[in-house]
């Protein structure tokens, strides 16, 4: 696999990658993919933004079919049920909705367009990330990001760029439980990015500007948290526990709530931990070449299969081209790898 290792690969660990894994037809485009995900037969869902649509691949790129676009206003997070139903969550318009695999509305969450009251403010000044204007926890949603469904088929929902909660609901939609405050102790939070579910039912939930994994029981008590991690965007759990994890690229002066502001450029990358939190591989991280197959400009949604294939996706254009300055034609080609896991 070409690009930057900064971590010894265990040999059970290994990829090749394939940049050029969709094959994206005629007529659809896009330029951000925000979160990637597989169902029971291993075909892969993205979740794209201008255009916004679900895009339904076989597991070696085949297009199959895309739908949803009339729904979305920014879309965040996708995650396939175990019943292959499709969830997404929008932070643009404070929304969570479940699909049918084909594309049919099934069940809305939130209050499209109406923001649960945090103090948030849009616009002003900040230091760190403007995350810092939530001034207290609220009820569903303010700037939701992603969800994860457990073994009893529980919602966990992170609501994170304008609340500071994970917020629980039965399968018919009624919210049963909420945790979390504004900050950086146990429980607090400074942008819940990601969530995931592992096999034991433990909650993990990705605490992007306070670049650490917090772990929960179902009910939302702290187990623990990983801080071998940066800015943590999405992470998915395979059925050994292990945890696969796409970090962002911090920009050179760029700040941290935890550890203050980088006097060097902090490149993009994915870090695959055990069940005990111990580094099992991590590659990409690349200063010179974010580009190239195998590194990342923008890393925001990961998933696995059940072949232990991963696919990473990346907000190249909204992160790269718009916020730092990358050459379109490199983010354009640069918005989901495959990394085939290797068995030799």
């Amino acid at each position: 696999m070409r690009g930057d290792s900064t971590a010894p690969h265990v040999d059970q660990f290994r990829y090749d990658v394939d940049a050029q894994w969709e094959q994206l037809p005629a007529g659809i485009s896009h330029k951000d993919v925000s979160a990637v995900d597989t169902d029971s037969q291993d075909r892969v869902y993205l979740l794209t933004r201008y255009d916004s649509n679900v895009l339904v691949y076989e597991r070696d790129g085949t297009f199959l079919t895309a739908w949803g676009g009339e729904h979305f206003t920014n879309p965040h997070g996708l995650t396939v049920g175990p019943d292959d139903s499709v969830w997404t969550v929008d932070n643009g318009d404070h929304s969570v909705r479940k699909f049918s695999p084909d594309g049919k509305l099934l069940l809305t969450l939130g209050r499209p367009g109406q923001p649960s009251d945090t103090g948030r403010q849009v616009g002003v000044g900040f230091v760190v990330h403007n995350v810092e204007t939530v001034l207290r926890a609220g009820p569903p949603f303010n700037g939701c990001t992603n969800l994860a469904i457990n073994s009893a088929g529980r919602i966990y929902v992170a609501d994170g760029y304008g609340n500071c909660r994970v917020h629980v609901f039965a399968p018919d939609g009624e919210l049963l439980n909420s945790w979390g405050e504004v900050g950086i102790g146990a429980g607090q939070f400074h942008l819940l990015h990601g969530i995931a579910i592992g096999p034991d039912d433990r909650v993990y939930v990705c605490d992007r500007e306070n670049d650490r994994i917090q772990v929960f029981d179902p009910d939302g008590g702290y187990l623990t948290q990983w801080t071998d991690v940066q800015r943590p965007c999405q992470i998915a759990v395979d059925g050994d526990g292990c945890a696969y994890v796409a970090e962002l690229w911090r920009p050179k002066g760029k700040g941290s709530f935890t550890h203050g502001f980088m006097p060097e450029d902090r490149p993009g990358r994915v870090t695959i931990f055990d069940r005990h939190g111990f580094i099992v591989a991590r590659w990409g991280a690349s200063t010179v070449s974010r580009t190239a197959p195998g590194n990342f400009i923008a890393p925001h949604g990961i998933a696995v299969d059940s072949r232990g294939d991963v696919y990473v996706c990346e907000v190249s254009w909204t992160f790269g081209v718009r916020d730092n300055g990358i050459d379109p034609a490199e983010a354009a080609a640069h918005q989901i790898q495959k990394f085939t896991r290797r068995t030799d």
